[in-house]
């Protein structure tokens, strides 16, 4: 899973992204686009939005009022994440964390890279 834009995690995308795979990233997590931010259940690339937030209404019911359930996030190592990578993926290491992350970010440039090939 990829995401397609900046910002902050939220739990209401990381609850809904959490269905389709298991997940790198945890709420308040800042993401970028380009990030993998999780492992899909089914092969091949998703861009997703895990920055979304929940519209906000007037209408309360009990279903939509329930409190986000994630399971903890699965934080890569150094190791794991260079035996996960993909041939068009990096890993990145920052002193406070380490990412996995596509070579081209926006999915314009990863467009045309495939074209290249």
């Amino acid at each position: 899973m990829v995401a397609d834009r900046s910002g902050i995690a939220t739990g209401f995308a990381l609850e809904n992204l959490q269905k389709r795979g298991e997940m790198f990233v945890g709420i308040g997590d800042a993401i970028y686009e380009g990030m993998v931010v999780g492992e899909s259940s089914r092969p091949g690339e998703m861009v997703v939005n895990p920055t979304r937030a929940k519209e906000l209404t007037n209408i309360r019911t009990h279903d939509h009022d329930d409190a986000v359930r994630l399971t903890p996030p699965r934080r890569p190592t150094l190791e794991t994440g260079i035996e996960w990578i993909a041939e068009d993926e990096l890993v990145e290491v920052t002193p406070l964390a380490i990412h996995l992350r596509k070579r081209y970010l926006t999915e314009n440039e990863r467009r045309h890279s495939h074209k290249g090939r």
